[in-house]
């Protein structure tokens, strides 16, 4: 009869091994390209990830274009393959009548950091569970914010109720009749069909193209674990950051292919 403590050790081992090919096939599985970034090896994979929880400067990378005046409210930068087809949209309404503004694009984990350790402060009088549900009504967790990838945008207003009259109206009408045509989709719709996380925006659009493509990254390769940084990071799992606000999107989106 084999020792109990030998029995062990051999059980460790095969374990050890298990996950080792397990890490290995993860590098493997997705050897080829994410958006612009080739990946060939475990140093690219680590790129990778660091870029989708926006730990970047997109200042200084290639991949990244500084949007016109013209197109945006303030200093703002999206991928240039996203800028490129938002410009084809823009134009497409412009002749139409309808003005598109971008006021919020690419942000980095530093900036979505402040933005939600700021809310994090704002909402202190309540218990830490209750104060992470109500930032994410409208906000991210550094690492799991969609506007990290450079894709997705924010459009003339931060109220819905500014797209449900006049001008905002006809904005929006546009934008849902049109839109998909460029690549662009309305994520964060009504949670109908079983949709969950984050309440409505009718002004945040998303390049879907290279969206979906960095969110099946994500979803492969991402744990709950990994999102951490900042204040309240522990309740991202408990929260079902990934599957209920990261995958937290329309069904039209979610569809995409």
């Amino acid at each position: 009869m084999k020792h109990p403590l030998l029995l062990l050790l051999l059980s460790l081992i095969v374990f050890n091994c298990k996950e080792h090919v397990k890490s290995v096939h993860h590098v493997l599985k997705i050897n080829g390209h994410l958006g612009q970034l080739e990946i060939k090896n475990s140093s690219d994979y680590t790129q990778a990830k660091d870029f989708v929880f926006g730990k970047y400067n997109y200042k200084d990378n290639r991949r990244f274009t500084k949007v016109k005046a013209i197109h945006a409210s303030k200093v703002l930068f999206l991928d240039t393959v996203v800028y490129k087809a938002f410009i084809k949209m823009y134009n497409a309404a412009a002749e139409q009548g309808v003005t598109l503004k971008i006021i919020s694009g690419t942000r980095n984990f530093n900036e979505q950091k402040a933005i939600w350790e700021r809310k994090w402060e704002k909402y202190n009088t309540l218990r830490p569970m209750e104060r992470a549900k109500k930032i994410l009504e409208y906000s991210s967790m550094p690492t799991s914010s969609r506007h990290h990838w450079g894709t997705d945008l924010d459009l003339n207003s931060l109220s819905n109720s500014y797209f449900s009259s006049g001008k905002g109206q006809d904005i929006y009408n546009w934008l849902q009749t049109n839109a998909n045509a460029y690549g662009f989709y309305q994520v964060y719709t009504e949670k109908t069909n079983g949709r969950t996380g984050y309440n409505l925006e009718k002004w945040h659009w998303s390049y879907l193209p290279l969206a979906h493509e960095y969110l099946n990254f994500y979803n492969f390769n991402i744990a709950a674990k990994d999102i951490n940084g900042f204040k309240g990071a522990e309740l991202a799992n408990e929260l079902n950051i990934i599957e209920d606000y990261v995958n937290g999107i329309s069904k039209k989106a979610k569809d995409y292919k």
